[in-house]
């Protein structure tokens, strides 16, 4: 029988998010294939530098100790890379101690289409293209941007955080918003306050990670959690109430809500420190001192695409 991904958290990522690829990127640009391939031969004993996402997959993925036997997490490489210029990024996996041991390679061709064959409940990647390219075919996947974030190894917790609206929920509530104003808005969402909004690409995401914190739960006293999972959104009273009966009807949870009322998320981000933030509009991750990631779902994101 082979191995089973149904019952587990499954992330795919681009090299180009885990790892710092702008040295060999510039290779390729300016001298193309071929040079790329001799730079990556003559560099394979060299190890790639993490990336933006590099401290959120280390921790993710060392949440396995919980069920070695049985691992609750699976990060995939996905690379538009051939398997032998792909050769270096699985050296430098083995280098940091990752517990990636699956990858595809597609060379030239965009990999995120195996995204539902290996059970992905997300992609991440620097591509843009890529990135878009998944969303547009209904895929989970977001943009790692570059940010000021400095890691420290020593915290073993790991936080993840999401904006609502066009994240874990569809981008309805948000269209009324763009097209009317916010009295409109707040007028929708007190009228439709019993009825949980359409999910949004990531609340199968947030699901797996409940999943993981049910087992965490399940360790004992002497266990301290690593997980922490906290929504940071424009939304205030009264249009949070609609908010928090969605996340119940969907079955899922967050450990920590941010309801701002249009006040900026940056303050409340540096005080979080999340290893990770989602958001749909990248005017609100312009400037952050934290990782963010791009999800370009939903019409303002068609609009400006």
């Amino acid at each position: 029988m082979g191995y089973d991904l149904e019952k587990r958290l499954v992330v795919g990522i681009a090299s180009s998010a885990l790892f710092d690829l702008a040295e060999s990127d510039g290779v390729f640009r300016r001298e193309g294939e071929e040079a790329y391939r001799r730079y990556q031969e003559e560099h394979l004993a060299t190890p790639l530098r993490p990336g933006m996402a590099f401290p959120f997959v280390r921790r993710l993925l060392s949440l396995n100790d919980i069920s070695p036997e049985d691992p609750l997490v699976e990060v995939i490489v996905l690379s538009q890379n051939d398997p032998d210029t792909g050769l270096r990024v699985l050296r430098s996996v083995e280098h940091h101690g990752l517990g990636i041991t699956r990858a595809v390679f597609n060379q030239g061709r965009a990999p995120y289409r195996f995204m539902p064959a290996l059970n992905m409940s997300l992609f991440l990647s620097a591509n843009e293209s890529d990135v878009r390219a998944a969303v547009a075919a209904k895929l989970p996947a977001g943009r790692v941007l570059d940010s000021a974030f400095t890691d420290d190894p020593a915290d073993p917790e790991l936080r993840v955080a999401f904006d609502f609206d066009g994240i874990l929920a569809d981008d309805a509530s948000d269209q009324v918003w763009q097209r009317e104003g916010l009295p409109a808005f707040q007028g929708h969402e007190v009228a439709n306050m019993v009825t949980p909004h359409e999910p949004g690409p990531l609340r199968d995401f947030l699901a797996g990670l409940n999943r993981i914190q049910r087992r965490e739960e399940q360790q004992g006293l002497d266990y301290r959690r690593r997980l922490r999972i906290s929504i940071v959104t424009a939304r205030g009273a009264p249009a949070h109430e609609r908010a928090v009966t969605s996340l119940k009807r969907w079955g899922v949870m967050v450990n920590d809500a941010f309801f701002l009322g249009g006040v900026g998320k940056a303050g409340v981000l540096d005080v979080l420190r999340p290893h990770i933030f989602f958001d749909d509009q990248p005017h609100n991750l312009a400037g952050l001192h934290v990782p963010g990631v791009h999800v370009p779902f939903g019409v303002i994101n068609e609009q400006a695409g």
